[in-house]
């Protein structure tokens, strides 16, 4: 299934960049022109090759697209400039207080689990709750890097264990194609299409209600373990004003007891093993 048209490759003109975003966010040359205060001629010309766009304008034009960080380094590169944003590793010693950062909130959030991701949903950081509802998953799906959604939905994954997989399953492809209709990303693309290839059983546990009183205004997560049905609400965090590229792309995923037998039953898991 393809979602989006083939993205740029880095030989492509800007010009090319630049009319992929556009038609990306479907918007006209006259509607872009007008929300970056250009005549549409010369944005036409720019498009087209006949003109060559000032560093300025290419911010700009990239700014009024919503182009992520990432995307808008390739935007000044194909108009000849260099790149703004930095993309360092999350170890990088510059990141070394963002790094820290992290880990305080996955730290802090215990006994409730937490988990930090990277753009492709790869799994960056944890803490001591995340490996305890990994247990059972096949070994190839825990190897680094650990995709998480990979890891949720793969039959040989968490899959059997999610008392509400078809209702969590939707939630999930629902998340990965808004991320791809913001950000284009073709690796985003083959992983959704991955995803929803994969069998989606009715599976029936003896779970609670899907939600509850929450079911009208989240998606719960129900994982079936031998401390019982264990039922979360997440939340989403991300940097607010970043300007390096990793931490635009940083998401951390912090996991609520949507229940008080979740609760208890998480604060149990979490004692320390008596020696």
């Amino acid at each position: 299934m393809s979602m989006q048209s083939t993205p740029p490759t880095a030989a492509d003109p800007f010009g090319t960049h630049l009319r992929h975003w556009r038609q990306h966010r479907r918007l006209s040359q006259l509607d872009l022109a007008n929300e970056a205060q250009v005549s549409t001629r010369h944005l036409s010309y720019v498009e087209t090759g006949r003109a060559e766009p000032s560093r300025e304008m290419v911010l700009r034009l990239a700014e009024r697209l919503e182009v992520p960080l990432r995307e808008r380094n390739a935007l000044l590169v194909a108009a000849g400039y260099a790149p703004m944003y930095r993309q360092r590793s999350l170890d990088d010693p510059a990141l070394a207080s963002a790094r820290r950062a992290v880990e305080l909130v996955l730290k802090g959030h215990e006994p409730f689990p937490a988990l930090a991701v990277d753009r492709h949903w790869n799994l960056v950081a944890h803490n001591a709750l995340v490996p305890l509802l990994m247990a059972g998953a096949a070994p190839e799906l825990v190897k680094p890097p650990i995709n998480v959604l990979r890891l949720s939905l793969h039959p040989d994954g968490l899959a059997p264990r999610i008392a509400n997989l078809p209702q969590w399953r939707g939630h999930l492809l629902e998340r990965l194609q808004q991320q791809i209709a913001a950000t284009g990303d073709a690796a985003l693309v083959a992983l959704h299409d991955e995803l929803a290839a994969y069998p989606a059983p009715s599976v029936s546990h003896d779970a609670p209600a899907a939600g509850g009183e929450l079911a009208n205004v989240v998606v719960p997560f129900q994982l079936v373990t031998p401390n019982g049905v264990l039922s979360f609400i997440s939340t989403t965090t991300i940097f607010g004003t970043p300007v390096d590229v990793t931490l635009q792309e940083l998401a951390v995923e912090s996991f609520f007891p949507a229940d008080a037998q979740t609760a208890k039953a998480l604060a149990a898991l979490a004692e320390p093993t008596p020696a």
